[in-house]
């Protein structure tokens, strides 16, 4: 097939969007007799028999476990998509969740939109500012006005989280940026079974329960599919782009028992056995090339033979759940692409199947049950957390919704195998070179062999558009554009000796670093390695200028084994001025500006303007981001009420199962629960019932140590006396959930208490009058 083939010829017009309007082809006359009627004819705007678009992103994947390319886990869709189209093994990411959606739909780098961080984590330097400027509009955005039906499912985590509430703005979200429909969660991550959804700009629950079947990713593909059999129906003359973003394989690792089992024994040998078994297998089918190394395990990173024999059930337990949860998300990709084959769609559908928007995860460190106890700091044991496993049930209840399980940080090493690196880590290329496979029955004719372009998210874009014949617009809605960063490897879809991609590529996430530039790349770890708990020693006076720089040339060295550094001092320090240069260029100053709230300023963290608030009895759903910070600041909740006899219901609860506090009624004992991330939950009860009447209720919370974690004291009073009280030993000092809510009345999404678990959402019998909230 020829380039012609593949690439459009350029439209004409689209210089500024939206199109102007097309006057009227008809004269008008003081009479119908006395004038002329002719159909106005609106010029085409796209080229006969444009491609519908598909991209489907997986979340914190590496390519060292689907067993497409020498993994372990089963992926029989990624396996479908590589036999109908071709694969590229050094295409990348930016390391970190925001950053690569944003790169990925605009087509320029993190730092020049203002996303050099995660959208809760902004601060007020450029790079990390946590919006898409208008002067970047979405690929989404340019094609709905081409003429595209546009939408967007699951993860978005593209809007600022002082913006996630019922209330908007809603310019931010995915309908202010081009996608005409939504359905998914605005935060970074949610639980596969009670998350907090949205519909275009409304709240909504789940269709199902757990307990009746719901999982997210499959209500994903649910929805999905309705709204391509929806368009097939209402809209069939236009083409349509979609862009499926499951929260998979994002903690927490919530998938059935059954999916689980699948993998029952599979990765008793550990980790460092994996890596083996699967670079072996990567190399044997052409994913990896024969000269690559198997890079080492970092030394302050856990060898399995070091894990006590005792604790290897939990951690062999974490893996298994997490390969049926990549393996079921595999799955629901294939139902789409069944879909699209149904509905005629499949032919002359241009697909991207990328695994992975940042390398796998080591968040969940040395394995956990809560996965939100290593973004708040609180060190604990392996031991305690199988201890309170025990208490739930043991290791089956991993992947259930009573815990937010993820696992060790050495399986997400595993998962990037054979880099040294993973999510976090810009640096290396376990953290940002993800594998992607595309194809388009129509034009791409199937290749085994992958591709070796080095591409980045960002050249999705002016793919999609030299593909198109757009010409990338100046203006939309009247903002200037500026430049797209990506660069088209749309020839080399049919074509595996064209060029593509670009010559130059930085990377940044966090102080770690590293620059590509024809075959080579300079690396520097930066300040803190994802999988070591809390903050590291000297982290306040870290300096990019005392980090020490490492020198690959990857034309000869696939993985990063062999650091050249010392043998090429001269180009390394051509490689350090050319990242200087892009940093300037790109808004990543300063050097480290992602680590701005996290490490020096945690009191800058997003959070509401307010010290006080008044709540009606059915308020509802409010984003933790954005809600009183009743775990963590002295506060004093005040409730007006009428209390039927031995009334029973939630006042209020924020929060969810794996980490939240709550106030309730318990067949007229008034009931208080701190939940500290499942491993320590603080419980305070009133000796009496609450006689029924109209009544106020007083939740007062004061730092018994006014510090990070530090001691809450609790005291409920009925009117002026104190029914009960009690003392929080350890506090949550960031927040308990990144997805879930503030409620009143009632506990919907995840339930803070396993105490009204069985009776949830458990909403108050009585009538809320008032609720008012002030910070002490």
């Amino acid at each position: 097939m020829a380039v012609a083939d593949i690439v459009a010829p350029k439209l004409p017009g689209g210089d500024a969007l939206p199109f102007p309007a097309v006057p009227s082809a008809s004269i008008a006359g003081r009479t119908l007799q006395e004038s002329t009627y002719a159909q106005r004819v609106i010029p085409p705007r796209l080229h006969d028999d444009a491609p519908n678009i598909v991209i489907v992103l997986i979340d914190d994947a590496g390519p060292g476990l689907p067993s497409t390319f020498g993994g372990e886990v089963t992926t029989v869709t990624m396996d479908r998509v590589c036999a109908e189209g071709v694969t590229y093994n050094r295409f990348h990411t930016t390391a970190m969740c925001s950053p690569t959606r944003a790169s990925l739909l605009t087509g320029r780098n993190h730092h020049e939109i203002g996303n050099g961080q995660i959208a809760e984590l902004a601060n007020d330097w450029d790079g990390y500012a946590g919006k898409i400027p208008r002067s970047s509009a979405t690929m989404a955005e340019v094609l709905r006005q081409y003429g595209y039906a546009t939408s967007a499912f699951g993860k978005w985590h593209n809007t600022p989280a002082e913006e996630t509430t019922a209330a908007g703005p809603f310019d931010n979200w995915p309908t202010g940026l081009g996608f005409e429909y939504f359905y998914g969660f605005l935060a970074g991550e949610a639980s596969q079974y009670e998350p907090h959804l949205v519909r275009n700009t409304t709240v909504v629950a789940p269709p199902r329960t757990p307990e009746e079947g719901y999982h997210l990713s499959e209500d994903l593909a649910d929805d999905a599919i309705g709204w391509l059999r929806r368009h097939k129906a209402f809209n069939a003359d236009k083409p349509f782009f979609m862009y499926w973003a499951s929260g998979c394989l994002h903690g927490p690792h919530h998938i059935m028992k059954e999916w689980a089992d699948k993998y029952s024994g599979k990765f008793d040998d550990g980790w460092d056995t994996y890596r083996e078994r699967v670079f072996a297998r990567a190399k044997a089918k052409g994913w990896l090339p024969q000269d690559c190394e198997l890079t080492e395990r970092d030394e302050t990173l856990a060898s399995w033979d070091s894990i006590p024999e005792d604790e290897k059930p939990f951690q062999r337990r974490l893996m298994e759940v997490a390969a049926g949860y990549a393996e079921h998300v595999d799955v629901q990709v294939g139902r789409l692409i069944d879909e699209l084959d149904a509905l005629g769609y499949g032919d002359n559908t241009l697909f991207f199947y990328i695994w992975g928007d940042n390398g796998s995860s080591g968040e969940g460190q040395n394995g956990t049950i809560a996965e939100l106890l290593a973004q708040n700091g609180i060190p604990t044991t392996v031991r305690q957390h199988i201890d309170a496993l025990d208490e739930l049930g043991g290791l089956d209840v991993l992947g259930s919704p009573l815990v937010d399980n993820q696992y060790h940080a050495a399986w997400a090493w595993a998962g990037s195998t054979p880099y040294k690196g993973m999510k976090l880590l810009a640096s290396h290329l376990g953290g940002t070179r993800n594998p992607m496979a595309v194809k388009w029955p129509k034009k791409i004719s199937p290749d085994a062999a992958p591709r070796e372009n080095f591409l980045h998210c960002n050249d999705i874009v002016p793919t999609v558009y030299e593909i198109l014949g757009i010409q990338p617009p100046r203006t939309v809605n009247g903002e200037p554009q500026i430049p797209l960063a990506g660069a088209s490897f749309a020839r080399t879809l049919i074509d595996r000796t064209a060029d593509g991609g670009k010559k130059t590529q930085y990377f940044e996430i966090m102080g770690s670093r590293a620059i590509y530039h024809d075959g080579w790349m300079a690396s520097a770890r930066g300040p803190r390695l994802p999988w070591v708990p809390g903050q590291p020693e000297g982290i306040a006076t870290w300096s990019p200028d005392n980090d020490t720089w490492e020198l690959y040339h990857l034309d000869e060295d696939w993985s990063q084994a062999r650091d050249l550094a010392a043998e090429h001092p001269d180009k390394l320090i051509q490689m350090r001025e050319m990242f200087a240069i892009e940093a300037a260029r790109n808004s990543v100053l300063p050097v480290g500006g992602g680590l701005w709230v996290p490490v020096y300023h945690p009191e800058l963290r997003i959070a509401p303007p307010y010290r006080e608030w008044d709540f009606s009895g059915d308020t509802v759903r409010m984003p933790e981001f954005c809600a009183p910070a009743l775990g963590n600041k002295n506060n004093v909740v005040t409730i007006d009420a009428e209390f039927p006899a031995n009334a029973n219901g939630v006042l209020y609860a924020l929060g969810a199962a794996a980490g939240g506090l709550t106030c309730y009624l318990d067949d007229g004992f008034l009931c208080y629960e701190y939940n500290l991330f499942i491993l320590m939950r603080t419980k305070i009860r009133s000796a009496a019932k609450i006689p029924a009447g109209r009544s106020t209720i007083t939740v007062e919370t004061r730092y018994a140590e006014q510090r990070p974690a530090g001691p809450l004291d609790i005291a409920v009073r009925v009117g002026d006396e104190t029914v009960a009280s009690g003392r929080v030993p350890v506090s949550a000092p960031l927040l308990f959930t990144a997805n879930d809510c503030l409620d009143i009345g009632r506990c919907l999404g995840s339930p803070v208490s396993r105490d009204y678990r069985e009776r949830a959402p458990f909403p108050f019998e009585g009538r809320i009058h008032a609720v008012h909230v002030a910070y002490a």
